[in-house]
């Protein structure tokens, strides 16, 4: 079991400590102390493995705690891990005279935290194990001591083997500086033979900054006569490579209890560094562009906050979305589509200054932190160069693609205090810059963060509503031109809001399509169209139809001929009185899928009719290759009818178009005779707008039907 000691004198600290000293190894148990008196008096007796204390305390900071630490006798060479929130290296050197093993940034990063407690653990316990065969080399000396002479030249000899057989570099210095010895690790790694070193200047053969930091360490064992903890060092070998080495340092008594020599002991643990610098960099970079992640970023933003805080200065942060980019990754794949963002990485890296940090954010989405600005020209300056760069034309396998940004941007401390905060902002100014268009960047102003929250809102209004059923159809009459008869309705989804009363969809379904809501309210939609049809049938009006409309995320996302199916069958509603309508989109950009579902449902029996026909990217082909009934003239074709040759030249087009292909045509948005009489004359039959009656509740319209004549305008003609 290991023991490991936490020390700060605050309880959420701690409590943070605890839980990850305890995902460090099965085996851990924790103490934790507020006081540091309270934790040197536990330690005097109890021995922990791993000591993990704060560096600025009220009682004492964490040099002094070191120092007490260190003057126990079975805790002088236990590990200590300081953390500090200061990047000043004076409190660094500090601790580490005073015995500190290693340090930790605040806010500690907890795969940092878990990897060096794992490794500190394992020292412990190496160290242990070296303690152990140390002492067992010391009995086995003193009895060797005892023996006959040659005896003790053999057992001497047996000595040198063991230390050169280890895998540690080991040396000894008397206190003139001399090598008194050193074992085979360190003659290979110095290339030159150990039996060499015997009786040499040892810190003569250093480099400068060796040299310097053995005299003064050694001087402090040969005054104190302890052992100092083990520390790291960065020793470059005679090729110049830099090896990383765990050394310790321990004094070499004589019979009197003086010390003769200095045993210094270093272990290699290049590998472990390097797995170390491996793990964190790939817990701080994005895998496919090696960017640096939101992890990373949000620590970037956190030291750059307190930075300006102290100086009064100002920085930036820059949000991107990639115009276009999922075309592109569907059309091509997903490997032009990784090798176009690392080819945007570059180009964003080319733009800013070597102090400025540029991240992948995930997906199609970047980041840059600008730091040291100005003023707000600096910061437009830069979104308009990356603007400017990702307009440029990229080239993947020969091919010529075009992608662009919609960019939002903050700045501390005028659009936020802290990185979530900063970040969430700069999102929302981004997605203002993409619904205008894209291409584009935009401030972040605090408009943007009361719309944010009413969009919020709304969406949890709207599934309130759809748990609640708060949704209502309104029914818009449709007529026969020739004989002025309903010939039915359209079915019309309207939201009686808590608060602001019977609500226009086009408030709530953009909200409901982006969040998915659309899919059960338009079954709600089909099921209670089909059961109100139904109860005019039987009132005796059973020629009538009813139309509905169906959104293109239910041909993605659901079975419609299915949804039809079970509509049908619940209400007993004959299927040739459904009729849908849908968008040009849905058949412009239809997959075989949709032409098949199409299908289906005409084969039910039930009609299918394009609505606001001539207004999207008409093309007469999906009128053959998709099985369509009907056509509805768009409203902005109607309302000027009689003054504009152009909507009439559309509209008379239109109606041509279907009597060709033997299609029903209905006009939308009717407001006045003249236009009953234009498109009565040009030979349109079906016709629905104010002229013959508002949207209206269900009953109302039934009433209509129940009226003395089924004739909405009896003198038009």
């Amino acid at each position: 079991m290991s023991i490991i000691v936490i020390i700060d004198d605050r309880a959420i600290n701690r409590n943070i400590l605890k839980r990850l000293a305890l995902a460090v190894a099965q085996d851990v148990k924790t103490h934790c102390f507020a006081s540091p008196s309270e934790a040197i008096a536990f330690m005097k007796h109890q021995a922990p493995d791993l000591v993990v204390t704060d560096y600025s305390m009220p009682e004492m900071d964490g040099a002094d705690l070191t120092t007490h630490i260190r003057a126990i006798e079975d805790c002088q060479d236990v590990p200590v891990m300081v953390i500090t929130a200061f990047s000043d290296r004076t409190f660094r050197i500090k601790a580490l005279e005073a015995g500190a093993t290693d340090f930790l940034q605040s806010p500690v990063d907890h795969n940092e935290f878990l990897s060096r407690a794992r490794n500190l653990l394992a020292l412990r316990k190496e160290q242990l194990a070296a303690k152990s065969r140390a002492s067992n080399l010391e009995r086995e000396l003193m009895n060797v001591e005892r023996q006959h002479e040659e005896e003790l030249r053999n057992s001497i000899e047996r000595l040198g083997q063991v230390i050169d057989s280890l895998p540690a570099m080991v040396t000894a210095v008397d206190t003139g500086g001399r090598c008194a010895f050193a074992n085979a690790a360190w003659g290979e790694f110095m290339n030159k033979p150990s039996h060499e070193w015997v009786g040499l200047d040892f810190y003569g053969q250093l480099t400068e900054v060796a040299r310097e930091r053995n005299k003064r360490l050694d001087l402090k064992i040969f005054s104190s006569g302890r052992a100092l903890p083990p520390y790291e060092v960065e020793i470059p070998d005679p090729m110049g490579h830099i090896r990383f080495f765990l050394v310790t340092k321990s004094p070499l008594l004589d019979g009197y209890g003086n010390v003769t020599h200095v045993v210094t002991t270093s272990t290699e643990i290049t590998d472990r560094k390097r797995a170390e610098a491996h793990l964190l960099h790939i817990a701080h970079h994005d895998s496919l562009t090696d960017l640096p992640n939101r992890t990373l970023l949000t620590l970037r933003i956190e030291e750059q906050i307190n930075a300006c805080r102290k100086s009064g200065k100002i920085f930036a942060l820059h949000f991107l979305d990639l115009d276009r980019f999922k075309p592109i990754n569907d059309a091509l794949g997903h490997r032009s589509g990784d090798r176009l963002l690392e080819m945007v990485g570059e180009r964003l890296q080319s733009c800013v200054k070597q102090s400025d940090l540029v991240a992948r954010m995930g997906g199609d989405e970047f980041a840059i932190l600008q730091t040291d600005i100005r003023g707000p020209d600096d910061t437009l300056t830069l979104a308009r160069r990356i603007v400017d760069v990702l307009e440029e034309p990229f080239y993947i396998d020969g091919q010529e693609l075009r992608t662009g940004a919609s960019i939002g941007i903050t700045r501390y401390p005028e659009d936020g205090i802290g990185s979530e905060e900063l970040l969430r902002h700069a999102d929302m100014a981004m997605y203002q810059a993409k619904a205008e268009g894209g291409n584009v960047y935009r401030l972040f102003s605090t408009t943007m963060d009361h719309d944010a929250r009413q969009s919020i809102a709304l969406e949890a209004e709207l599934r309130h509503a759809v748990l609640s059923e708060q949704f209502e159809l309104y029914y818009q009459p449709q007529v026969n031109l020739q004989t002025n008869e309903i010939v039915g309705a359209e079915a019309l989804l309207r939201w009686n809001r808590p608060g602001h009363g019977v609500v226009s969809p086009l408030v709530f379904l953009p909200m409901a399509e982006e969040t998915g809501l659309i899919i059960p309210i338009s079954e709600w939609v089909v099921t209670a169209a089909c059961a109100e049809a139904k109860r005019w049938h039987d009132m005796g009006h059973d020629d009538l139809r009813v139309a509905v409309n169906l959104s293109p995320t239910q041909f993605r996302k659901q079975n419609v001929p299915s949804l039809l199916e079970m509509a049908l069958d619940n209400s007993g509603l004959r299927a040739s009185a459904l009729e849908i309508e849908i968008t040009e989109h849905i058949v412009m950009h239809g997959s075989e899928v949709v032409e098949r579902e199409l299908k289906q449902i005409q084969r039910m029996g039930s009609r299918v009719f394009i609505d606001d026909f001539g207004t999207g990217y008409s093309s007469l082909s999906y009128l053959s290759r998709f099985s369509i009934n009907g056509l509805k003239i768009d409203r902005c074709f109607i309302k000027n009818l009689e003054h504009d040759p152009n909507d009439a030249a559309i509209a008379n087009a239109i109606i041509g178009l279907g009597k060709s292909l033997g299609l029903e045509v209905i006009a939308e948005g009717i407001e006045t005779p003249e236009q009953v009489a234009y498109l009565r004359e040009a030979g349109c039959l079906y016709a629905q707008g104010y002229y013959y009656g508002r949207p209206m509740p269900a009953d109302q319209f039934r009433e209509l039907l129940d009226s003395k004549s089924s004739l909405l305008v009896a003198s038009t003609g």
